[in-house]
C-alpha cells in the first residue's frame, strides 16, 4: 500500500488549509486513520486518531480546530486545519494501520505500518 500526501504549503496565522492522503484503491476501507506531525527538533507525534467505527481523538492542541474526513470513493482522507498557528509548523504526515484501536491522540509511530511521505505546513506571518 502506497499514501500520497499533499496541501502542505505557507499559511499565514489564522489561515486554513486542506491536508489530502490518498491511498491504493480500497485501502483506506477498513484502516485506521493517523495523522502525525513532526516539528523542527522533534519527535513525530500523533494529532488525529480516527477509527474505522468513526471514533476519532483529536490531541488537545489541535482539537476545535483540526478534523478529519474520509472519502472512501476517492481513497483519501482530509485532515482540515482551521485557525492555523505558527506552533503548527511541521511536516504532517498521514498513516494507515489495519490492527490497531485508537483509544485517544496518542498512537506511537510504531503503531502504523504505512506512512505517506510527508508534507510541509509553514505557519508564519
Amino acid at each position: 500500500v502506497q499514501l500520497q500526501a499533499s496541501g502542505g504549503g505557507l499559511a499565514r496565522p489564522g489561515d486554513s488549509l486542506r491536508l489530502s492522503c490518498t491511498g491504493q484503491e480500497g485501502s483506506l476501507d477498513f484502516a485506521v486513520i493517523g495523522w502525525f506531525r513532526q516539528a523542527p527538533g522533534k519527535e513525530r507525534e500523533n494529532i488525529v486518531c480516527g477509527n474505522r467505527d468513526g471514533r476519532t481523538f483529536y490531541k488537545d492542541s489541535v482539537k476545535g480546530r483540526f478534523s478529519i474526513s474520509r472519502d472512501n470513493a476517492k481513497d483519501t482522507v482530509y485532515l482540515q486545519m482551521n485557525n492555523l498557528k505558527p506552533e503548527d509548523t511541521a511536516v504532517y504526515y498521514c498513516a494507515l494501520e489495519n490492527y490497531y484501536y485508537c483509544t485517544g491522540a496518542d498512537a506511537l509511530a510504531r503503531d502504523f505500518s504505512v506512512w505517506g511521505q510527508g508534507t510541509l505546513v509553514t505557519v508564519s506571518s
